[in-house]
Formats: structure tokens, sequence, C-alpha cells
């Protein structure tokens, strides 16, 4: 335990510097507080296998204009919802150019992305030690005598300051090791698997219909994932695209499958093949994901310690986006804020710390996590991964299809599928009303 004697060498100590991370740092710096940044990676982003649709509100409030200047990869579009079958595909694609202007969404590949986000935290006066992996907090007796943190230990290094902001990742051992969080629920957690796949420019402006800097975001549900629970991702970039499958652990473990297993299928899938033709795989990886959305949020304030994007669980599925890199930066600016508050007042215990869960309570994040609090749990259907999406496809093949006996109108059509699939008019009705309220 360190002693109260121990001089701070910072006033804050931010670990992980992913969007939560260097976001906080940034604002803590520009307050003029003394902050460093540090990251188990060589290189920011270098570790991190994430990448996708950043929506970009939050980011364009803090630095006006990134998407000109940031290495963003393309200005979403088109949104693009489907049902994959064995042999068919049923979509929702929603297509308009006002989406990119003022930007509303963009990928990214976060090799690219991290660098210039904590390059802005160092502009603003951040010291950054990458390449340094930290082991464990340090503590010392409070002014009651309970345990609080102190900083953190690297190897034989220590690193002391009056508060941590912990931004190390779904897995967050700080948090653990602090009493802030309990080990994830397996239906609250998923394994992510990604490619990138690299295409020429046009081509991919060619084959998911749209313009130069210009995107397309598809979710992918059904058999992508074999009927796991779960879903498939199709984001373009400048010169790639991202594929990937998100399978939900309590359904992969339960299904008997591996997750390469699942993923090879998906690439080799009918309805997607004609997005990857001729494509080039050269980034392939795997990481856990955060799925329970607000019932994961536990406790994110402790004495000298807040706990700030997924290493807070702060994610959320809804079922048609797939967001966490938006909350990670609404997390860092309420932390820093919360931080820089409690440092002012000189109490930085759990206490003095309130104010980070306040400001988040009355951003964005919070006030959207509530709102598809119940998302997660609807998503745990298993209709919702094979029944539906075959029904559907039922539907619309009965509706295509013309011969010489009389078409019949689509209610019948409609019922004649439903009589003909495994979904029974309570399971619709059960599905349905808890979709809408989840939603």
């Amino acid at each position: 335990m360190v002693t109260p004697t121990n001089d701070p060498d910072f006033d804050v100590i931010v670990v992980g510097a992913g969007p939560a991370g260097a976001t906080a740092a940034h604002r803590l710096a520009s307050g003029g507080l003394s902050v460093v940044l540090i990251e188990r990676a060589e290189v920011p982003g270098a570790k991190n296998l994430s990448g996708g649709v950043l929506y970009a509100s939050v980011l364009e409030e803090l630095f006006p204009g990134f998407a000109d200047e940031a290495p963003i990869e393309r200005r979403i579009t088109r949104h693009v919802t489907t049902f994959l079958t064995a042999d068919s595909a049923v979509s929702l694609d929603y297509s308009s150019h006002t989406l990119g202007h003022p930007v509303n969404g963009v990928t990214v590949l976060r090799a690219r992305f991290d660098p210039w986000l904590v390059g802005k935290a160092e502009e603003a006066g951040a010291l950054l030690m990458p390449g340094i992996r930290v082991d464990s907090l340090l503590t010392q007796a409070g002014p009651d005598g309970r345990r609080q943190v102190a900083g953190v230990r690297a190897g034989d290094e220590e690193l002391r300051a009056p508060v941590v902001v912990a931004a190390d990742g779904v897995n967050s051992f700080l948090a653990r090791d602090a009493g802030l969080r309990r080990t994830p629920a397996p239906h609250h957690l998923a394994v992510g698997v990604k490619a990138v796949i690299r295409l020429d420019p046009g081509r991919i402006e060619d084959r998911f219909g749209v313009r130069p800097g210009e995107g397309a975001a598809h979710a992918i549900v059904g058999d992508c994932t074999q009927g796991i629970g779960g879903g498939g991702f199709l984001y373009t970039n400048q010169g790639s695209v991202s594929l990937g499958v998100v399978l939900r652990l309590d359904a992969l473990q339960a299904s008997g499958r591996s997750t390469s297993d699942v993923f090879e299928h998906c690439v080799r899938h009918p309805g997607l093949e004609p997005y990857l033709r001729d494509g080039e795989i050269i980034e392939y990886g795997a990481h856990l994901v955060a799925e329970g959305g607000y019932g994961m949020l536990g406790e994110i304030a402790g004495d000298g310690l807040v706990v700030a994007g997924e290493a807070a669980g702060l994610t959320i599925n809804n079922g048609f986006t797939v967001r966490g890199m938006d909350l990670a930066v609404g997390s860092g600016i309420a932390a820093a804020d919360g931080v820089a508050e409690a440092i002012g007042n000189g109490d930085v215990s759990a206490a003095g710390l309130a104010g980070y869960r306040r400001r988040l309570e009355e951003s964005f994040v919070l006030k959207d996590l509530r709102t598809y609090a119940r998302a997660p749990k609807w998503l745990e259907r298993d209709r919702l991964y094979g029944a539906y999406g075959e029904l559907s496809a039922d539907v619309l093949r009965r509706v295509f299809s013309v011969g010489t006996s009389p078409h019949r109108p689509l209610r019948a059509l409609a019922r004649a599928a439903l009589s003909d699939s495994r979904v029974r008019v309570r399971d619709l009705v059960s599905d349905g009303w808890s979709g809408v309220r989840a939603l």
C-alpha cells in the first residue's frame, strides 16, 4: 500500500488510448491539468481490431469539421438491414446523401483513427506513454482510512496521481481490481470476428451503390451466423470492406460451433459473395464485445478511480445500429469534467467524483442506454436469427411468384406463409410487443 506521503507524478493517469481515454486526456489537459495517457500498444490503435461506424455528432461538437481532418474512411449515406436465409436475402435499405452533410456517421479503422485522436490529446498537453502494460492499481489509505486509488504499477515502475481514469476496454481488470465491476454474464458478452478485405474503391462504390467518399453500413442477421444469437456486419472503407460476425457468448457455447467455422460460413454466403468477389483478406482477428447495454452498467466511480468507455459497458445494439465509439467519446468528456471538478474541490473520493455519473446521466450516453435498455433481452429471442428471416423470405417469394393461376391477395399469402412456418401467431404477438417496447 502506498503511503500518503508519496507525491503525485501527475494530476490524472488515463489508462487506455482508445476513444474514451484519448478524449478524456484531451479535455483534462485542455483544462490545464497534468495528464499521462498510458497505452499498452507501441502505437495507439495497433492492438485494436475494432473499426466500424463512428456516429460523429459528439466528435463534431468537440472538434468542428473533424471529418475533413481526421483519417476517416467514408461518410455513411446508406444503411441496410438484411435477414439472410441459406438461399435468400430480405433487406430494409435506406439511402440518403443528407446523412453525409452534415456528417452523421463515418467508418474508421482504429489503427489509423486512434493515433489522430491521441494526437489531439498530445497537442493539448497530455503525455503519451505507449508500449506500457499497467499491471495493477496503487492504493493508499484515504482520509477516512478506506482503500483509495493513488496511481498504477507497470512492472517495477509506479506512477502516482490523485485520480486514475480506467479506459482499458471490455475486460477492464482495473475496474475489477477496484471492486467496481464483476465478471460479465455470458449473455452480456459476445465474440466478434472481423476481417478487413481489400477492394478497389471504384468496385466498392459500384457494388454498394454509393458515391466517392460515401459508404454503406450493412447489419445482417440469420444464416450468416448459422442461427446463433448475434449478427453480421459489412462496412465500407476507402479501399477495403470490414466484414465480421458478432456471436453472443452463451449462444455460441450452446451451439457447439467454433467462431472460425461460423465466420468462414459468413464469408462464403451467396448473399454476401457479390460484395466480396475478388477481395483479398489483409487483416483478421477476434475480440470480446460488450452486449449488455444498460444492464452492464455498474459502479463507474470509486475512491480515486473512474471507469469510461467499453470498460464501463457503454455499448448499444438495437438490431439496426451498433454503437460504442460515440458513447466512449461522450463518457470521456463526462469523466474528464467530473474529475476536474473533483480535483478542483479537493475531494477525489467516490462522493467527490459523483459528478461524472451526474454528467453521464445528463448526456445522450445514459439517456440512449436507457432508451434501449430492453433491446439486449429482446435480441436474445432465437426466432430473430432464423424463423423470421425464413418467414419474410417466404412471404416475398409468394408475392413475386407470378404464374397462370390467379394471384392471391397479400393477406392470404402472408397467412399461408405463416401457416407453413415455425412461427406461431402468439410468437408474433409476443415478439412484436417486446420489440416495440425495446426499440
